[in-house]
């Protein structure tokens, strides 16, 4: 793919020279001679690097004015800012405002072609690791065989192909987005756009602007999450952190199926399917006056409640293969090879929960370690200062040194075993199976113990 440049400056002799240098050096240019041009050209299309002159004709600094507008709607495109009339306090302020780099009129071609070389290498860098990390993304299954994860995967098959909004509740990092993009890869919305508003992101006045868009004065239209993810699904991450005011005109789009945009006094028709999700008890919300109730009965047509990790400990051998297997692969490296018997996996409270994990498999996938002490040393300086439990476990074992063997052993039985049945989700046939024992020898031992079942 051929890189795009855009050219901004109102001097057609500058625009000229520039627009042939850069042809010349094999990249593809569009060019705008003014203020409202320029924002023209950046809505219509957004370029792959963009060359602005800092006054143009609209006042001393729009050139900075485009250049922050740019970056409002995507921040890794590299800006060359260019001026005439340059000083130090101008070269401050465009570096600050995310300029790439200033250079000043009248400027050596050699010098800004290094300049232009130099940020599309930028832009292709980021370009290409926003890519891996999508691809990677959009590739990850909803793994797991804990009870939790096997409801899930049959309510996904059972919902995907209908048209019911959906809630999905469970804590950050434990998979709710992944949950919504199987509904919309088994859904027949599959062709149609996915689209996601995070909600915790955004700054409180902005929610309404990018939900319904805006028509500006100056005639440029800014389309809003519904409009993007019309005919599609629109997933809003942490809906409950919506303000009061926005819901309601939430409320009023899902009963009207219609809405208008900022500024503007034509309805926009919009079929879209909503799924929602958040981390917090939307129940205690609604009681706190902080959720409109009314919202939440048209958004919870179904509900799907997701575990944190440390619940799911059954899935943690599993996650472990198949994210070193998945990672291994985009980093074209060697399948890594993880004990998923160490300790510190097992007993980890995982408060990051599926993408704790994923980041430490990442992690130890870059550091490439050469051998298994290397990566279980990894695991253990990565996890063993992150768990107040774990320290509490320790502080138990070292205490086994002032009791009588007779309890010492108990102690390590009951926490052996303990843990032994949270790995395999409470089962006693599966953890009998693992540890060599008979289940009725195991039922005995969890008795006599006081190990009651787990839920």
């Amino acid at each position: 793919m051929i890189t795009e440049i855009l050219i901004i400056d109102d001097n057609p002799d500058i625009r000229e020279i520039l627009n042939d240098l850069i042809i010349d050096a094999g990249y593809k240019t569009r060019v705008a001679a003014n203020y409202n041009q320029a924002l023209m050209e950046i809505d219509r299309k957004l370029p792959d690097v963009a060359i602005i002159d800092v006054k143009l004709d609209k006042g001393d600094n729009d050139g900075i004015e485009l250049l922050s507008h740019i970056k409002s709607k995507d921040k890794n495109i590299p800006v060359i800012i260019i001026s005439g009339h340059a000083n130090i306090e101008m070269a401050i302020k465009s570096l600050k405002s995310g300029a790439f780099e200033f250079i000043q009129k009248p400027f050596d071609q050699e010098r800004l072609l290094n300049f232009v070389n130099r940020a599309v290498e930028n832009f292709k860098l980021k370009h290409e690791n926003k890519s891996l990390k999508n691809k990677l993304f959009h590739s990850f299954d909803l793994i797991g065989d804990s009870p939790n994860i096997m409801k899930i995967s049959d309510q996904i098959t059972k919902i995907a192909n209908t048209e019911s909004r959906i809630f999905i509740n469970g804590p950050i990092g434990s998979g709710k987005e992944l949950i919504a993009r199987k509904i919309h890869k088994l859904s027949h919305r599959n062709k149609s756009p996915f689209v996601v508003l995070n909600g915790a992101l955004l700054d409180v006045k902005k929610y309404e602007l990018e939900l319904f868009g805006e028509e500006t004065e100056k005639g440029t239209i800014i389309y809003g999450a519904l409009e993007k993810a019309n005919s599609g699904i629109l997933l809003i991450d942490e809906v409950s952190e919506i303000p009061l005011e926005t819901q309601s005109k939430i409320l009023r789009v899902l009963i009207d199926q219609k809405f208008k945009r900022i500024n503007s006094n034509h309805d926009i028709n919009v079929d879209v399917r909503i799924i929602c999700s958040t981390n917090k008890n939307i129940k205690n919300e609604i009681e706190k006056g902080n959720f409109r109730e009314d919202l939440f009965h048209r958004l919870n047509v179904f509900q799907i409640d997701i575990e944190p990790l440390s619940k799911r400990l059954s899935d943690i051998p599993l996650l472990i293969n198949y994210f070193s297997k998945k990672i291994s692969e985009a980093y074209n490296l060697s399948e890594l090879k993880i004990d998923t018997n160490n300790h510190y996996l097992i007993n980890y409270n995982w408060p990051g929960n599926v993408r704790e994990l994923r980041n430490l498999i990442e992690r130890i996938a870059i550091l490439s370690p050469n051998s298994e002490e290397k990566i279980s040393n990894i695991i253990n300086e990565s996890l063993k200062n992150s768990n107040d439990d774990d320290y509490d476990d320790q502080y138990k074992v070292k205490n086994t040194l002032s009791v009588p063997m007779k309890e010492a052993r108990e102690i390590f039985e009951k926490k052996y075993l303990t843990t032994q049945l949270k790995k395999f989700a409470g089962n006693i046939s599966k953890t009998a199976k693992f540890i060599g024992m008979e289940r009725s020898a195991l039922h005995r031992k969890l008795k006599g113990l006081g190990v009651k079942g787990l839920n």
